[in-house]
C-alpha cells in the first residue's frame, strides 16, 4: 500500500515526530496514532429486517423503559407560558 500525503504541514508534523526519535519509523508512528482512535464498526452482512408496521418496529425496544421514565422523557413544558390573545 502506498500513502500520499498532500498537506505540507502534516508531512512536516511527521518528520519532527521521526526526528525527535519517539517512533523509529512511520509505520511506528501510525500505529500508534491508530490505536489512539475508536475502532470503526463493522458493517453488517445481514441487512436490516423490514418491519411491516410500527408495532413489529419498536418490538425490539419494548419494555426498556417504565410508564414513569416514559412520562418524565416524553411529558410536555408544564411551565406557564405567555398568555395568546386570539382576538
Amino acid at each position: 500500500m502506498s500513502l500520499e500525503i498532500t498537506r505540507p504541514e502534516t508531512e512536516a508534523r511527521i518528520q519532527r515526530y521521526l526526528q525527535s526519535g519517539q517512533f523509529n519509523d512511520l509505520d511506528e508512528l501510525l500505529t500508534k496514532a491508530l490505536d489512539a482512535l475508536p475502532e470503526p464498526a463493522v458493517p453488517s452482512s445481514t441487512p436490516p429486517a423490514q418491519a411491516a408496521n410500527l408495532v413489529e418496529l419498536f418490538e425490539p425496544v419494548r419494555g426498556l423503559l417504565t410508564d414513569g421514565e416514559i412520562d418524565t422523557l416524553f411529558s410536555r413544558n408544564r411551565l406557564p407560558s405567555r398568555p395568546i390573545d386570539l382576538s
